[in-house]
C-alpha cells in the first residue's frame, strides 16, 4: 500500500500533447489506493477523451462550469472540488496555464478550482525546450513556488517538435514517486522506526493443540497502518491472525509462540525509536510439550504450566532512548492495575482497556481506552473505532516525544 492510499487526488489536465500520459497516471493513482477526480481545460479534451479518464477514475470528468448535457443544467462547483481534494496535481501544466496560475487569471474551471484549493498543489510542466527556458516561464515557476506550489521538474528527452531537450513532462511513475517522497518528507514520523506487536500467541500442548486467547490482532494492525501513514518505518511482529496489511513501510514478521515473539522483539528493539506492544502474549505455557497427539483416555487431563518470558518487562529493563508503550486489558481495579504495570515495567505510556466495557477488547472493531503516561496523566476516551484509537495513540506519542 502506498502513502497515497485513501488520499483524495484531483488531477488537472491542460492542453499539451503529454495529456495522453494522464491515462496511465490515473491508473497509477487508483492502483495506489487513491480516490481520483479529473478536471480538464476545454482544449485538453482534444488530446485525451473525458470518457477514457472517467472510466479509469470511476468519476465524472469536469471541464466546464455547467454540465449542459444533463437534462437539467448542473453547476460544477469549483469550490467544492478544491475543498474535496487532499492533493491537487496539474499535469501536464502548459506554459499558458502556468502563466495564468501565476497571475491569478481565472477563465476556466481548472483555474477556478486551483484558486479555491486549500491542499498542497503540485504541477508538472510540459512544453518545448525554448518555452521551458523562456524568461517568462521561469518567472511563472518562481512565482508559483513562492505561493507554496510544488514543482515536479520536466526531464530531458524527445519533444513533440522533434527536438531533444528539457521540457518533457515527467513520466507517470516518476510523478507518483515524487509525490510519495514529498509527502513522506513532511510526515511527523519520517525517519523514525516503530516496532509493534499484535495478535495472540499459541503455546503448544502437543503437535495439534495449543493454549491461546481470543486476540484478533486488529488493534496492532491499525497501529501499524497509522504509524506508516505518518511516515514511520514499521516492524510488525504478529502472532497467528487473519489480519492482513500491505504497505511499503510495514515489514511483517509472523511468529507463533511467546518465545518466538520474545526473540523477534529483542532482535529489533535496539534499532527502533518507538515500541508499542499491543499483542496478547500468553502468560503461561505447558511445561512439557507432548511429541505425539495426546489421546483422549482419562476423563480429566492435567497440564503443568510455567511462566513465559515477560517481553514488556524485559524491554523496560534495557531501554535507553526508546519510547515504550504497553497495553493492559483488565477486568477489575483497572486503573490501579494499569498504573502499577506502567511503573513495574518502566513504560512511558500504557493503554488501558476493560472487558467490562461493551465494544472494547478482543475481536471487536471498536475499543474504549484510557491513556496513562509516566507523568501520571490520565486521558479517557469514549468508544471509538480501533483505527481512531490508533490515531489517538500516535498523537499522544508525538505530543510526548516532541515536548
Amino acid at each position: 500500500m502506498s502513502i497515497l492510499s485513501g488520499k483524495k487526488i484531483l488531477l488537472g489536465i491542460t492542453a499539451g500533447i503529454a495529456a495522453y500520459k494522464t491515462a496511465s497516471l490515473v491508473r497509477l493513482f487508483v492502483k495506489s489506493g487513491a480516490n481520483v477526480k479529473v478536471v480538464m481545460t476545454p482544449s485538453a479534451k482534444e488530446f485525451i477523451t473525458p470518457l477514457t479518464l472517467s472510466t479509469l477514475s470511476k468519476h465524472p470528468v469536469y471541464s466546464s462550469f455547467i454540465n449542459e448535457e444533463a437534462d437539467n443544467v448542473v453547476w460544477n462547483n469549483h469550490v467544492d472540488l478544491g475543498l474535496w481534494a487532499d492533493l491537487f496535481i496539474i499535469a501536464p501544466a502548459t506554459a499558458n496555464t502556468l502563466s495564468k496560475m501565476a497571475n491569478g487569471v481565472c477563465d476556466n474551471l481548472l483555474l477556478a478550482t486551483y484558486l479555491s484549493a486549500k491542499c498542497p498543489v503540485y504541477f508538472a510542466p510540459a512544453m518545448d525546450l525554448d518555452m521551458y527556458k523562456h524568461e517568462s516561464t521561469l518567472r511563472s515557476f518562481k512565482i508559483l513556488k513562492s505561493y507554496g506550489n510544488i514543482m515536479i521538474p520536466a526531464v530531458s528527452g524527445e519533444l513533440a517538435s522533434g527536438l531533444v531537450g528539457e521540457g518533457r513532462m515527467a513520466e507517470p511513475e516518476s510523478i507518483v514517486s515524487f509525490m510519495e517522497n514529498n509527502i513522506l518528507e513532511t510526515l511527523p514520523l519520517k525517519g523514525k522506526k516503530v516496532l509493534i506487536t499484535a495478535g495472540p500467541t499459541h503455546e503448544a500442548i502437543d503437535p495439534v493443540r495449543f493454549i491461546g486467547n481470543h486476540s484478533s490482532g486488529k488493534m496492532g494492525f491499525e497501529i501499524a497502518k497509522a504509524s506508516a501513514n505518518l511516515g514511520a518505518e514499521v516492524v510488525l511482529i504478529t502472532g497467528p491472525t487473519h489480519q492482513k496489511v500491505s504497505h511499503n513501510l510495514i515489514h511483517v514478521i509472523p511468529v507463533v509462540s511467546a518465545n518466538d515473539m520474545y526473540d523477534a522483539v529483542h532482535e529489533h528493539f535496539k534499532m527502533v525509536d518507538i515500541a508499542i506492544l499491543s499483542a496478547a502474549v500468553a502468560d503461561y505455557k505447558p511445561k512439557e510439550v507432548a511429541s505425539q497427539k495426546i489421546k483422549k483416555k482419562a476423563s480429566t487431563l492435567t497440564l503443568e504450566l510455567e511462566k513465559t518470558k515477560d517481553i514488556l518487562a524485559s524491554l523496560g529493563a534495557i531501554k535507553t532512548n526508546q519510547y515504550l508503550v504497553g497495553f493492559a486489558l483488565e477486568t477489575n481495579n483497572e486503573l490501579e492495575n494499569a498504573k502499577d504495570k506502567l511503573k513495574r515495567k518502566n513504560l512511558n505510556l500504557i493503554v488501558l482497556n476493560s472487558l467490562n466495557d461493551i465494544g472494547a477488547g478482543f475481536k471487536s472493531d471498536t475499543n474504549k481506552v484510557t491513556f496513562i503516561d509516566d507523568e501520571d496523566t490520565v486521558t479517557k476516551f469514549q468508544l471509538k473505532s480501533k483505527a481512531a484509537v490508533a490515531n489517538d495513540l500516535l498523537n499522544k506519542i508525538l505530543e510526548q516525544i516532541n515536548a
